[in-house]
């Protein structure tokens, strides 16, 4: 058997909402159960002070993509039946620095300011409030955006093609790379801290 087992036709394409809805629910009780539905965690990442948010996302980041490395290396996941979003460079460059600045000023990023409504935080659901309030700004004048919305277009890539080496080679070095950061983060949140007693 091997997957992905939607497209493989293992499990019917009718499941697809249901493992959707599973799988969100598993994933805000993780950031809840991890203490991402305070402000205080990704406000911690822009001050210095505490790199948990940072330090998690990008092991689970660096164990999917391994994951999914070795799956496919042992036949049980065909690499070409992945849905691979399409790249707008342009766009994805500005959108993130939008949605930095929105994570800086509002202490929450999309995920975790559900966590803090689900649990009633006032200022959660204030995020929430203004993110709604964008997304309808942003539908309804995407006339003026949709030339910069569409540019730097690169098609469905992944980061190793573009550098022109091998998977396998990506993740060894993202992995040396994210132990590096993991210990950058660590030392600099102990000088913060100093600096703050």
């Amino acid at each position: 058997m091997t997957g992905p087992l939607i497209p493989m036709g293992v499990i019917p394409q009718s499941w697809d909402n249901v493992f959707a809805v599973l799988l969100g629910m598993g994933f805000g009780f993780v950031l809840e159960g991890s203490g991402f539905s305070s402000s205080r965690k990704i406000i911690g990442t822009f001050f210095g002070y505490d790199f948990v948010v940072l330090k998690v996302f990008f092991t689970a980041a660096i164990t999917a993509m391994i994951g999914l490395l070795y799956l496919s290396q042992i036949g049980w996941l065909d690499y070409s039946l992945l849905y691979i979003h399409p790249t707008y460079l342009a766009s994805a460059i500005i959108g993130g620095i939008v949605m930095g600045i929105g994570f800086a000023m509002g202490g929450f990023c999309p995920g975790t300011s559900f966590c803090g409504v689900a649990i009633g935080k006032i200022d959660a659901m204030l995020f929430v409030a203004g993110l709604y309030l964008g997304v309808f700004i942003f539908s309804e004048a995407f006339p003026l955006f949709e030339k910069l919305y569409n540019s730097g277009f690169r098609g469905s890539v992944l980061v190793s093609d573009s550098l022109g080496m091998s998977k396998a080679l990506f993740a060894f070095l993202l992995t040396l790379a994210a132990i590096g950061m993991f210990f950058g983060a660590t030392w600099l949140e102990r000088r913060i801290k100093k600096v703050e007693y």
